[in-house]
């Protein structure tokens, strides 16, 4: 996320030379801690198997004992059909009841669904992390090395394979949400989901996709996963996603609040799997969104099925959400980033400007003013993208918040104040060129 006036997201970066470590080794499959397994009767082949049409046709918790009871000739087929896909990422069984019906299944039978049905088991919320790390890495694998994968499909699955990708001494980095259908969807995790004491969702604004800058999402996630463990210290676990798991507006839909909607549903499927899979040992729960990825955001955390400790939201255009009473975090945990220069801050484009006198808000001290650090000074953010930028004061603050010190962000925030940017009128959202395009560092 950097700095040019309003826009939004960086070109596709050149792969460093720096060395990296590939993390493409997993666990061994283990029976998810939470839900009481339920034993799975339906076997492959035989009486009991379904066609692949039967499994086309179902839903809910039928859709996932059809998967296990398919029959063998038709089970690889079902990976790459549209309709058993569209099922699997568009209009998955609970997340609960994922979790509960793979608990149930025994090893062999799980290990059959990653080898054949990757891209549906990668992308159902409520099978463990480490499982979907593995079976979306076998999709992400099949497709770079088939020659008839088409160039854009190729485009987009080099994208990931970079972002994998990570610095000797990095946290490690899985990918947890896969889908290669269209523009793409992808999820990556930098630390571990399945054992984090504070996990991190990072939503990306418009403008971003996955073939153009998941690479730079991600090690902007990193770089914020690195300053929370600086600042959390030693005995706790940080986990942050970079969840580019929706489409997000471009030049012929940036009016419509349309992609945010559906952005927020499918975000509160990422939730109830995180719970799912996590059962009694729930982290703590921290959203971090960017300009209309804050506008989904809102709009998820006030649907009433879902929920997060803090919420900090960063250069946002607003949303219909009025005040912070209406959003379904911790009282007082609502945080608001409004840099200078950043013509989105503060606009209430899309409705009320969550830093608005008002709202019930904190809204980050982030003027012109340098903030004192270890190391010196922290540096301000300037305009639109430059929210989470290495040393500046706007990153320290959402790690502080991430990891529970939101205490010492208060203690120096513009409470009431509305922020520190709030611009007469709204801006042209036609004026967000995606032509100008930069890198983010």
């Amino acid at each position: 996320m950097h700095s040019l006036g309003v826009v939004e997201a960086p070109v596709v970066p050149t792969v460093q030379t720096a060395a990296v470590v590939t993390t493409t080794a997993v666990a061994p499959v283990e029976p998810v801690q939470g839900p009481v397994p339920v034993p799975v009767s339906a076997g492959p082949g035989g009486a009991d198997a379904v066609d692949l049409e039967t499994l086309a046709r179902a839903r809910g918790r039928e859709f996932l004992d059809d998967l296990v009871a398919v029959d063998p000739r038709d089970l690889e087929r079902a990976d790459v059909d549209d309709r058993v896909l569209a099922t699997a990422q568009d209009h998955p069984p609970t997340a609960l009841d994922v979790a509960t019906w793979w608990a149930g299944l025994p090893s062999a039978t799980r290990s059959r669904l990653v080898a054949a049905v990757p891209a549906v088991v990668g992308n159902l919320d409520g099978v463990p992390f480490d499982v979907r790390d593995r079976a979306n890495r076998l999709t992400l694998r099949t497709g770079l090395a088939d020659p008839g994968t088409d160039t854009a499909r190729a485009a987009l699955l080099g994208q990931v394979d970079v972002s994998l990708q990570h610095a000797q001494g990095g946290a490690p980095r899985s990918l947890v949400a896969l889908d290669t259908r269209g523009a793409g969807r992808a999820a990556i995790a930098v630390g571990n989901l399945d054992t984090a004491d504070d996990v991190t969702v990072v939503v990306p604004g418009m403008f971003y996709t996955v073939t153009g800058q998941m690479h730079d999402l991600t090690d902007t996630s990193a770089g914020l996963h690195d300053e929370q463990a600086a600042a959390a210290g030693a005995g706790r676990g940080e986990a942050v996603l970079a969840w580019m798991g929706y489409r997000t507006p471009d030049m012929s839909n940036i009016l419509s609040l349309d992609l945010a909607r559906t952005g927020a549903e499918r975000l509160e499927r990422v939730v109830d799997g995180l719970e799912a899979v996590r059962g009694d040992d729930r982290p703590r729960l921290n959203v971090v969104a960017h300009s209309y990825g804050s506008t989904t955001a809102l709009m998820a955390l006030s649907s009433g099925r879902m929920q997060a400790d803090t919420l900090t939201v960063l250069g946002s255009p607003g949303s219909d959400v009025r005040t912070a009473s209406q959003l379904a975090v911790h009282r007082g945990q609502v945080y608001v980033g409004d840099a200078h220069s950043d013509p989105i801050a503060g606009s209430g484009y899309f409705g009320t400007d969550p830093g608005s006198p008002g709202f019930g808000s904190v809204v980050l001290d982030l003027s012109a003013a340098p903030a004192p650090s270890a190391d010196g000074v922290f540096r301000r953010p300037v305009g639109h993208n430059d929210y989470l930028k290495p040393g500046t004061a706007s990153l320290h603050d959402v790690a502080l918040i991430a990891v529970g010190r939101g205490d010492l962000v208060r203690d120096q925030a513009q409470h009431g104040r509305g922020g520190g940017h709030a611009p007469g009128t709204a801006p042209d959202m036609y004026l967000v060129r995606p032509q100008d395009l930069q890198p983010r560092d």
